[in-house]
């Protein structure tokens, strides 16, 4: 009986020792006219140590991932916009919606319709009845200051506005009565006239499409809700970065998120809402619009609502309502102003504060790239390319400060 020279499929390879084909012990080449090795080993040690033939095999699947991803980004490119928000709000109100998963016993359907259902009904209402109020505090506006202004294109220099103007000991002493203020107010009146009816237009315009945002993110919010977790997982699983680089990226979201909605969305609304008090409270009929008006230039870093209060004041003091005026302008600088600094380190944490610079850009940008919206996504943004450049400096550290001897 001869010996059995064949490697028995069923026995695993030593990993020490490659396997083997036929009598000889000694491994041949592979060339043109060698049989390739079929056994099972053969297979298996192929699978642990792809060949030429899987580094190939990878490179088409990547090039394929690319290609797709480029055939599907004008199909999904509509969408970014809708699907930050929702990131960012569902990431924020998450705490509320496990609340109600506790409320309903884990149906996670049904806690995520309601969560949706209540933040859609507290943005709706109370935006429906604000926007209402404005655009009748809007039209009482133009039908009171259309006279005025039609006096002061008519009159010119003897109109009353410019001779009060002229009697403010503050303009005689710096000699500005010599200025024809009549022609830079009325060149100011038809600029802000111009640029108010741009605003109008392109707001008209732009509402078909902010409701159909606001419906995409709530649709999307309903599923980031409900399978929020499994979608996280899944990217980290497909992720090649670390995961303490992960977790970053996801912590610095998690911040920016709260900062921006927390600290500027609702530190605007306070201190527009405050805004509009103090003119009510002073007399001005168009206090609500006002209000609304201070609540988005609150929105902008460096801006503010001292660029409603501020020239409500001067406009008090020039009408004879002095004390008026000048307790509007006080309010503005001591009360109003610095109710950033009070509540955002308590809103928000000091940790998530990115640099003014930074939110100044990133708030305008965004707003000039995404529209409304982008005040929230701008900062976001500006945030992740941040953690890219934290992870960034982590990993190349040596590299960079060998780098930096060199230049030193």
């Amino acid at each position: 009986m001869q010996p059995n020279n064949q490697t028995d499929p069923f026995k695993e390879p030593s990993p020490n020792v490659p396997p083997v084909s036929g009598d000889s012990a000694e491994e041949q080449p592979a060339g043109k006219g060698t049989t390739p090795d079929t056994t099972p080993c053969a297979d298996a040690a192929a699978q642990q140590v792809p060949g030429a033939s899987g580094r190939i095999s990878r490179y088409a699947i990547l090039g394929l991932l690319v290609a797709v991803s480029i055939g599907i980004y004008p199909i999904i490119k509509v969408f970014i916009i809708p699907i930050l928000l929702a990131a960012t709000f569902s990431t924020l109100f998450f705490p509320l919606y496990t609340r109600i998963l506790k409320m309903f016993k884990g149906n996670r359907g049904a806690s995520s319709f309601a969560t949706c259902l209540i933040l859609f009904l507290c943005l709706i209402i109370p935006s429906y009845v604000v926007m209402h109020l404005v655009v009748l505090q809007m039209i009482h506006f133009y039908q009171s200051a259309e006279p005025l202004i039609k006096t002061l294109l008519a009159q010119g220099g003897s109109s009353d506005l410019i001779r009060k103007l002229q009697a403010i000991p503050l303009v005689q002493r710096l000699n500005l009565e010599s200025l024809d203020l009549a022609a830079v107010l009325s060149n100011g009146l038809k600029t802000f006239l111009s640029v108010g009816t741009q605003v109008i237009n392109k707001t008209s315009a732009g509402f078909f499409g902010l409701f159909t945002t606001i419906l995409i993110m709530f649709f999307t919010m309903f599923y980031f809700f409900m399978d929020g977790e499994k979608f996280v997982k899944r990217i980290k699983f497909l992720s090649p970065i670390r995961d303490d680089y992960e977790d970053l990226i996801f912590a610095r979201f998690l911040m920016i998120s709260r900062a921006t909605v927390l600290g500027t969305v609702i530190i605007g609304i306070i201190q527009g809402s405050l805004g509009a008090v103090t003119l009510f409270a002073f007399g001005i009929r168009s206090w609500l619009l006002w209000g609304v008006i201070m609540i988005f230039l609150s929105l902008i870093p460096l801006v503010g609502s001292w660029m409603v209060l501020v020239p409500a004041g001067i406009f008090q003091i020039v009408n004879g309502h002095v004390w008026q005026g000048i307790c509007i302008i006080a309010i503005s600088t001591v009360l109003i102003s610095n109710i950033d600094n009070v509540l955002r380190p308590r809103l928000v944490g000091r940790e998530a504060k990115l640099h003014d610079l930074v939110i100044f850009f990133s708030s305008l940008g965004g707003i000039a790239a995404f529209g409304v919206m982008g005040f929230i996504v701008g900062p976001v943004v500006a945030a992740l390319f941040v953690s890219v450049l934290d992870i960034y400096s982590t990993e190349f550290e040596t590299q960079l400060k060998k780098a930096n001897s060199h230049l030193q």
